[in-house]
């Protein structure tokens, strides 16, 4: 099952995506969701994973910040290297987040077709934003 998710700067979820097969990529569902186009329009900007590297954004107007891709003839750079630990810090939060969405032994297990796998996600939404608004008080 794949699904994306926004969350905002403290790492309350806002969206979750429709349920996919789990073999989408990330970039094909933030292109079926419009993620670059609401995000602009709302003057928003995001970071995300390098799961999202190759996303058309546009360099002089940025929306999604993915950090550098390295590879084994291409190393990074140190102020890459730093930039990455400045998004890794950023997405902290959202990284928490995810862990209590994980923490749903329902999600693991979950094979159904995806419009009711969608209506499970939006629920775990609701619930999973109450237990974390109650833990923070």
């Amino acid at each position: 099952m794949h699904f994306l998710t926004l969350t905002d700067v403290r790492g309350r979820l806002i969206w979750i995506s429709a349920a996919r097969p789990g073999r989408t990529h990330d970039n094909t569902g933030a292109r079926h969701d419009h993620i670059l186009a609401h995000l602009r329009a709302a003057g928003l900007g995001a970071l995300a994973d390098l799961g999202f590297c190759g996303l058309y954004n546009d360099v002089r107007d940025p929306v999604i910040d993915t950090g550098f891709h390295a590879s084994r003839t291409h190393k990074l750079a140190a102020g890459q290297k730093n930039a990455h630990r400045v998004l890794a810090i950023g997405r902290a939060p959202v990284e928490h987040c995810f862990v209590h969405l994980k923490n749903r032994r329902i999600l693991a297990k979950l094979r159904t077709d995806p419009g009711r796998a969608t209506q499970l996600l939006r629920a775990l939404l609701v619930l999973t934003n109450l237990e974390v608004n109650r833990r923070r008080g």
